[in-house]
C-alpha cells in the first residue's frame, strides 16, 4: 500500500453530493501527483465544504495532513490527521502522518504511539515496521543523550559559580560548552530542569563580564523557540532585571542582553500567534500580557537616569523590530495603539534632548535617529484617521508644554523634538512646525551668540527645508541667513550645517563648494557629528557630474567616506548610500522619447539633456575607480550593522549601488573578493520590493559568470535560490527574467539539493511558462533550466504524467532553427530518455515529425547535436525493438551507419551501439567483415 500520497478511493455507494465531493476528491489527487501541493489542499479543502459523508471527510482530512507535510507545515499536518482519526479511528493512513508529524515537530514519544498503533493494524507493512524502528533508536539515543549531560551540567555550574577558578582557561571552556550545550534543544532542556535558570541568575549576579556573556548567550538557547520556558524565565530573573542589563556600560553585554531579549520577544509572539500553547503543547499564561509587560520596561529604560547610549539604542532598536506589525494583513495594531498611548512621551523625550545640558540623557545622533525611526514605524502602523489625529495630538500637545514653558532649554528641547519628527514621521513635523511661534523661534536662534543654540536651530531648519509646505517660507528668510552663517561663523559645526541647508535649498552647488565638503570630510580634527553632516553635503552636491568627477579622483575623500561608514556614527548611512548611488548613476534614469523631445524643441521649450559627464564612458570608470577605493568592504559593513538607521530605503541604496558595481564581466570578481556576494543575500531577502529585486539581479549576474559554490561558499548558495525566484514574476524586465534563468540553470547543474531547493521555492510552473515565452533567449534559458532540472526525480515525474506536451515541446524544439536552444531541449531528451526508458515509446506518439528531428539532429554539422541526438536513438533503440524497427526502416539506419564509421569519439559509439542493438535485434544483419 502507499502511505505518503492521498490514496485511492474506495467504492462507496451514491449519495447526494457525492459526484461533486469525489470529482473534486480525484482533482486534489492529480495535483498532489504533479506537486502542486497548494493547489490539492485547495480542492480537497474545497470538497470538504459540499457536505461531504464522514468516511470522505476522513480521507480528505488524511490528504490534507499529506499536503501539510510536503508543505512542511507540521502543525497542521497533525491537526488534520487528528480530525480523519476523529472520523475513522482504524485509519491507518492518518496515523501514519500524524507519527510523521509528530516527529518533526520533536515530540517522538506520541509519534511512537501512533505507529505501534499502525503496526498493530498491519503488522506485515514493512514501511510501518522501518519508521517504528527509527524512532524508536531516536528515543534511545536521545536517552543516552540526557542522561549522560546531567553530570556535565551540574559539573560545569559548579566550576563555573567556584570563586576560586576565577579567570582560568577552565572556567572558559566550560562556559563556552554550556552555551553550546544550551544550542540544542534536548540541552536546553536538561539545563532548564536542572534548576539552571536561577544558576544562571548568579551568575549574572556576579557582574564578571565573561560570566555575564556566558549566562546570556545561554538563556537564548533555553528561551529560544520556546515560549513556555520564556515565560518561567522571565518569571525567575524578573522582567526589570532582564531589561536593566541592557542599559550597562558594556557594550558587548548590552549587545547580548539585546539579541535575549529579541529571542524572548519572538517566542512570545509567536505563542499570541497559536493561542498560547508553547513548543511541547504545555498551556501557559496570557503571552500578550508578558508582551506588553517587556514592552513597558523597555519604554521605561528609555528615560532612566544612568543608562548607556548604547543601551538606549539597543531598547529603541527592539521596539522597532517588535512593536510595529510585520505585514498589512494582520489585522490588529493594538500593540502599536498601546506603545502610543503608554510611551510616546518617552520616545519623544529621546528625541527631543540636547546633549549639551548637564543632566540630560545619555543620547547620541544614532538615539535620535532611532527614535525617528521609531515613531515614523508607529505612525504607518496606523490604520484609520481617528488613529492618526490622536498621534497628532499627543506630538503637538508634548511639544507645546515645552515650548510655551519659562526659559530657553524648554523652547530648544521643543525645537529639537520637531526635528526628530521630521525626520521621521514628516506629517507630525509639519503640523508641528505650523505651532504658533515655532518657525519664527527656529529663525531667531539662528543667529544666538551660543553654538549649542544655533546647532539645534540649524539643524531644525535643514530638515524644515525638505519639506514642501515650510519651503518658501525658509527660502524668503532662511538663505539670508544661512549664507551669513555660512561666511562670518568661526565654528566648522555650524558652517557646514548652513552649507548643507544651502545645497537642501538649491543655493548653493558646484565645485568650489565641493571642495570645502572634501576638506570637513578628510578633517580627523571635526568630531564625526559634524562629518556626518558633510557627507549629508555631499549627498546633494553629487547630483552634479562634475563634482561626481571631482570625488572618485580624491583618495583621501573617499578614503574619509568609508571609514565614517564604517564608524559608530551610523546616521551617516543614508548620506553615503545616497553619494555611492549619485556616484554610480544607479538611480531610475528613463530615454526621453526622441518624438516629444522634437516636439518640445519646435515648441521652443527647454529640454534637459544629460551632461556629457554622465554617460556611460564616465560612470564605468568612477565605478572603477570606487572598486579600487574599496567600496565594496565598506559596503560590505554597511550591511553587516544591526542598526535600526539601516532602513529599508537605506537599503535599497545599496541595493543600486551593488547592481552598478557588478554591471561590467571583468568587475565582477573584484566584487566577489570583497564580499559583495555574502552582502547582496540580506539586501535581497529584506527591504523594498525595488531594492530586493535590484540586489537580487545583482546575485544573477554574479551567479552567472562566477562559479557559484566559489561565490556563495557552504550553505549561503542555498540561500541565493529565493532571490533569483523572485526574479521569474511577471511584473520583472525580461533582462531581470533571463538573468535569472541563466543563474537558475548553473545553480541546477551544481547538485541535487539545489534542484530540491529551486523546486520547492515553486520555480517549476514559472520556469514552464518561460519556455513559452516569444523572446528566444528567455525561451532559450527556460529549456536550458529545464533540462538541468530534469535530473530531479519530480521533474522526471512531471514528464512522465499522463495529459502533459512537455515531452512534445522537447522533441518540437529539438528541430527548431535556432541552435542553441535545439542544443538545450535536445540535451533534456537525451537526458529523460537515459533516466526514464518510458518515456522512448511515447515520443513517436508526440508529433509525426519525430522522426525527421531525429535524422537532422544526427546530421548536423555541431559534433554536440549529433551526439545528443545519437544518445537519444540510442536510448530509444534500447527501449522497444518496435520503435527499433521502425527507425532502421528509415533513412536513420544510413546515417547511423555513416556515423559508426567515423574517427573514434562518442558519436562513433552511440551510432554503432544503435546498430548493434538492432543486429540484436535480428532487425539487420552485420555486414561481411562482421561489422
Amino acid at each position: 500500500m502507499t502511505v505518503s500520497g492521498p490514496g485511492t478511493p474506495e467504492p462507496r455507494l451514491a449519495v447526494p453530493g457525492a459526484s461533486s465531493v469525489e470529482q473534486l476528491r480525484k482533482e486534489g489527487n492529480e495535483l498532489f501527483k504533479c506537486g502542486d501541493y497548494e493547489g490539492a489542499l485547495a480542492a480537497y479543502t474545497q470538497a470538504l465544504g459540499l457536505g461531504a459523508t464522514p468516511q470522505d471527510q476522513a480521507i480528505l482530512h488524511r490528504n490534507r495532513a499529506a499536503c501539510h507535510l510536503k508543505l512542511e507545515d507540521y502543525d497542521k499536518a497533525e491537526t488534520e490527521a487528528s480530525k480523519a482519526i476523529e472520523k475513522d479511528g482504524g485509519d491507518v493512513k492518518a496515523l501514519y502522518r500524524r507519527s510523521q508529524a509528530l516527529e518533526k515537530l520533536g515530540r517522538l514519544d506520541q509519534a511512537v504511539l501512533d505507529l505501534q498503533r499502525c503496526v498493530s493494524l498491519e503488522p506485515k507493512n514493512k514501511v510501518f515496521q522501518e519508521a517504528l524502528r527509527n524512532i524508536g533508536g531516536q528515543i534511545q539515543e536521545k536517552v543516552r543523550y540526557m542522561s549522560s549531560t546531567d553530570a556535565k551540567v551540574e559539573q560545569m555550574f559548579q566550576i563555573l559559580l567556584d570563586p576560586e577558578e576565577k579567570g582560568t582557561e577552565k572556567k572558559q571552556k566550560a562556559s563556552q560548552n554550556l552555551v553550546v550545550l544550551a544550542r540544542e534543544d534536548a540541552g536546553a532542556e536538561k539545563i532548564f530542569r536542572s534548576n539552571g535558570v536561577q544558576l544562571l541568575q548568579r551568575l549574572l549576579d556576579t557582574g564578571e563580564t565573561d560570566l555575564m556573556l556566558a549566562a546570556l548567550r545561554t538563556l537564548v538557547g533555553i528561551c529560544s523557540e520556546h515560549q513556555s520556558r520564556t515565560v518561567a524565565t522571565l518569571s525567575v530573573l524578573g522582567t526589570k532585571r532582564v531589561v536593566s542589563i541592557l542599559g550597562v556600560e558594556n557594550q558587548a553585554v548590552s549587545l547580548a542582553a539585546c539579541h535575549l531579549l529579541q529571542v524572548m520577544f519572538d517566542a512570545l509572539k509567536e505563542g499570541v500567534k497559536k493561542g498560547f500553547r508553547g513548543k511541547e503543547g504545555a498551556i501557559i499564561v496570557d503571552p500578550a500580557r508578558e508582551l506588553k509587560v517587556l514592552v513597558s520596561n523597555l519604554l521605561e529604560l528609555l528615560t532612566e537616569a544612568g543608562v548607556s547610549g548604547q543601551g538606549r539604542n539597543n531598547a529603541l532598536s527592539l521596539l522597532i523590530k517588535t512593536v510595529p506589525r510585520k505585514s498589512p494583513k494582520d489585522p490588529s495594531n493594538s500593540l502599536t495603539l498601546w506603545v502610543i498611548d503608554q510611551g510616546l512621551k518617552r520616545i519623544l523625550e529621546v528625541g527631543g534632548s540636547v546633549q549639551a545640558p548637564p543632566g540630560e540623557l545619555a543620547v547620541t545622533a544614532n538615539s535620535r535617529m532611532s527614535a525617528s525611526i521609531l515613531l515614523s514605524k508607529l505612525f504607518d502602523d496606523l490604520k484609520c484617521d481617528a488613529e492618526r489625529e490622536n498621534f497628532h495630538r499627543l506630538c503637538e500637545n508634548y511639544i507645546r508644554s515645552w515650548f510655551e514653558g519659562p526659559g530657553l532649554a524648554g523652547k530648544l528641547r521643543a525645537i529639537q523634538t520637531v526635528s526628530c519628527l521630521l525626520q521621521g514621521p514628516c506629517d507630525a513635523g509639519n503640523r508641528a512646525l505650523e505651532l504658533s511661534g515655532v518657525m519664527e523661534s527656529v529663525i531667531a536662534l539662528c543667529a544666538s551668540e551660543q553654538e549649542e543654540e544655533q546647532l539645534v536651530a540649524v539643524e531644525a531648519l535643514i530638515h524644515a527645508a525638505g519639506k514642501a509646505k515650510r519651503a518658501s517660507f525658509i527660502t524668503a528668510n532662511g538663505v539670508s541667513l544661512l549664507k551669513d552663517l555660512y561666511k562670518r561663523s568661526e565654528r566648522d559645526s555650524i558652517r557646514i550645517r548652513a552649507l548643507v541647508g544651502l545645497c537642501k535649498l538649491g543655493s548653493a552647488g558646484g565645485t568650489d563648494f565641493s571642495m570645502k565638503q572634501f576638506a570637513w570630510l578628510c578633517n580627523d580634527q571635526i568630531d564625526a557629528g559634524t562629518r556626518r553632516w558633510a557627507v549629508e553635503g555631499l549627498a546633494y552636491l553629487t547630483f552634479d557630474a562634475d563634482v561626481k568627477e571631482e570625488f572618485v579622483e580624491d583618495e583621501g575623500a573617499l578614503k574619509a567616506l568609508f571609514q565614517l561608514s564604517r564608524s559608530e556614527e551610523r546616521s551617516v548611512l543614508f548620506a553615503v548610500a545616497s553619494a555611492l548611488v549619485n556616484c554610480t548613476n544607479s538611480y531610475d534614469y528613463e530615454e526621453p522619447d526622441p518624438k516629444m523631445v522634437e516636439l518640445a524643441k519646435y515648441a521652443k521649450q527647454h529640454v534637459p539633456e544629460q551632461h556629457p559627464k554622465d554617460k556611460s564612458s564616465f560612470v564605468r570608470a568612477r565605478v572603477k575607480k570606487l572598486l579600487a577605493a574599496g567600496v565594496v568592504s565598506a559596503m560590505t559593513c554597511m550591511v553587516k550593522t544591526e542598526n535600526p538607521v539601516l532602513t529599508n530605503s537605506c537599503r535599497e541604496l545599496l541595493s543600486r549601488v551593488f547592481l552598478a558595481l557588478v554591471e561590467e564581466v571583468e568587475d565582477r570578481g573584484t566584487v566577489v573578493a570583497q564580499g559583495g556576494g555574502k552582502a547582496l543575500l540580506p539586501l535581497a531577502l529584506e527591504g523594498t520590493d525595488i531594492g530586493q529585486t535590484k540586489a537580487a539581479q545583482a546575485l544573477a549576474k554574479l551567479t552567472i559568470t562566477s562559479n557559484p559554490e566559489m561565490t556563495f561558499p557552504g550553505e549561503r548558495i542555498y540561500e541565493v535560490v529565493r532571490p533569483l525566484v523572485s526574479l521569474l514574476h511577471l511584473n520583472c524586465s525580461g533582462l531581470q527574467n533571463f538573468e535569472a534563468l541563466m543563474a537558475l540553470t548553473n545553480l541546477a547543474g551544481i547538485s541535487e539539493r539545489l534542484r530540491q531547493k529551486i523546486l520547492k521555492e515553486k520555480a517549476m510552473p514559472m520556469i514552464e511558462g518561460f519556455v513559452f515565452e516569444e523572446h528566444e533567449m528567455i525561451r532559450r534559458a527556460a529549456t536550458e533550466c529545464l533540462c538541468n532540472l530534469a535530473m530531479s526525480k519530480e521533474v522526471q515525474d512531471l514528464f512522465e504524467a499522463q495529459g502533459n506536451d512537455r515531452l512534445k515541446l522537447l522533441v518540437l524544439y529539438s528541430g527548431e532553427d535556432d541552435e542553441l536552444l535545439r542544443r538545450a531541449a535536445a540535451g533534456g531528451l537525451a537526458m529523460l530518455t537515459s533516466m526514464r526508458p518510458s518515456l522512448c515509446s511515447r515520443i513517436p506518439q508526440v508529433t509525426t515529425h519525430w522522426l525527421e528531428i531525429l535524422q537532422a539532429l544526427l546530421l548536423s554539422p555541431n559534433q554536440e547535436l549529433q551526439h545528443r541526438g545519437a544518445v537519444v536513438v540510442l536510448n530509444m533503440v534500447e527501449a522497444s525493438r518496435e520503435i527499433a524497427s521502425t527507425l532502421m526502416e528509415s533513412e536513420a539506419l544510413e546515417i547511423l551507419s555513416v556515423l559508426a564509421k567515423g574517427e573514434e569519439s562518442p558519436v562513433t559509439r552511440a551510432a554503432a551501439a544503435c546498430l548493434g542493438k538492432a543486429v540484436e535485434y535480428g532487425l539487420i544483419q552485420p555486414n561481411q567483415g562482421g561489422e
